[in-house]
């Protein structure tokens, strides 16, 4: 049986230059109401790698941290239904509402998609329906930890786009 979700409210401030966006929370993320929760993801190490903080600070000072260097967290999806974690299965998608995000974060300049998943359901859900200028997107490979085709370090040097010009 599939089970209805929600995602997670946005973390962001006024000023944020970068957007990450994950499709939906996995089961232990939702569970603890943090984004990037399970202990494999490796999400936290790259972020903690890319902006000089610890991994292993408390959620809320990794948020801190995020916030203070202008990134805010978000998913694509509002609701969807999905049985366990897993992106692929995943069905009846809804997006969030990003016309209205972008009007309250003016300086959004960059879009980082976490992942295919992601990246397919914004493409989809979220472009053709935008009324407001589209970002430069990213689309950068999934820190989830059911993708382990792709070293930590691989990951870690693609994902370092997002500290670049954001004014690209």
């Amino acid at each position: 049986m599939l089970a209805p979700l929600q995602s997670l409210a946005p973390v962001a401030n006024a000023d944020a230059r970068v957007l990450i966006l994950g499709s939906m929370p996995g089961a232990v993320s939702l569970a603890q109401q943090q984004y990037y929760a399970h202990p494999r993801n490796a999400f936290w190490p790259i972020m903690a790698s890319l902006y000089g903080f610890t991994a292993d600070l408390p959620y809320a000072s990794r948020l801190q941290q995020l916030v203070a260097n202008g990134v805010a967290l978000w998913d694509v999806l509002a609701h969807c239904e999905r049985q366990g974690s897993l992106d692929s299965a995943i069905r009846n998608e809804r997006a969030n509402d990003f016309d209205s995000f972008f009007a309250a974060h003016p300086q959004i300049s960059v879009v980082a998609l976490n992942g295919g998943k992601a990246a397919q359901s914004f493409q989809k859900h979220v472009i053709p329906h935008l009324t407001s200028p589209i970002p430069r997107v990213l689309a950068l490979p999934s820190t989830s930890p059911a993708y382990a085709a792709m070293p930590f370090s691989q990951k870690l040097q693609l994902w370092q786009q997002i500290t670049g010009n954001f004014s690209l």
